[in-house]
């Protein structure tokens, strides 16, 4: 029986895509880059991707991340690199101003509240996630938040479960379950950390690597299934 899940945030039940596009073309209009295009956000969404696989690595810093995902994409813009640090201290607060859950995630997390114990864990800033997690509602739902610049280490490094499970308190891994799109980190980290998974796949994408899944979801109102409510 699952009694705790772990929750990623971004892209599992928030739409973080909606959230960066808007961010983005607000802040191209505040700093007067002109027009940002979709395939401007497609451009950038690639690069943004490899940067955090890098850091799930331990090959790049949360810091580099975060700016050189920016300098990058400015450079392939023809754009000044050097507003990238500014850029992106603004953009962590405007991922937080568009909020579009995925399946109606906000009622699914509020219909488990009380029934099994239910944890944020991310690797999105602190300045974007506590704003998210706020004007969501989802934070109120939750029985605790672990964020990885809080605890000083990244999904998917054990240790990262390792602090989380240390301040939850005792537990039966086998009876928690992490629930996330992401393969290097969610899937990964849950797999690293010996607990059961769910993989958010709502594109139905192929799995590339040695994962293991225990489930697979294209839709979070599976989830019920998978606990037998």
């Amino acid at each position: 029986m699952i009694k705790t899940i772990l929750w990623d945030i971004d892209a599992t039940l928030l739409d973080f895509h909606a959230a960066e596009k808007e961010a983005i073309k607000t802040l191209f209009e505040r700093f007067e880059l002109g027009e940002c295009t979709d395939e401007m956000i497609q451009r950038y969404s690639k690069i943004n991707r490899s940067y955090w696989e890098r850091l799930e690595r331990g090959e790049v810093t949360k810091p580099q991340v975060l700016v050189g995902r920016f300098v990058d994409f400015f450079a392939a813009e023809g754009l000044d690199t050097s507003i990238a640090p500014e850029f992106n201290k603004e953009y962590q607060l405007s991922l937080g101003d568009t909020i579009v859950f995925r399946d109606d995630g906000y009622n699914i997390v509020k219909s488990l509240k009380g029934q099994v114990k239910q944890y944020a864990v991310s690797n999105g800033t602190v300045v974007a996630q506590t704003k998210k997690l706020r004007l969501s509602g989802l934070g109120e739902l939750f029985d605790g938040v672990y964020l990885s610049e809080d605890l000083g280490v990244e999904k998917p490094n054990v240790e990262f479960f390792n602090k989380v499970f240390a301040d939850i308190g005792p537990i039966d891994k086998s009876e928690v379950v992490i629930i996330g799109d992401s393969l290097t980190s969610d899937i990964r980290g849950g797999n690293n950390a010996g607990i059961l998974t769910c993989w958010y796949n709502p594109s139905k994408a192929p799995c590339i690597g040695d994962y293991k899944i225990d489930y697979e979801i294209a839709d979070l109102h599976e989830i019920y299934d998978i606990l037998n409510i």
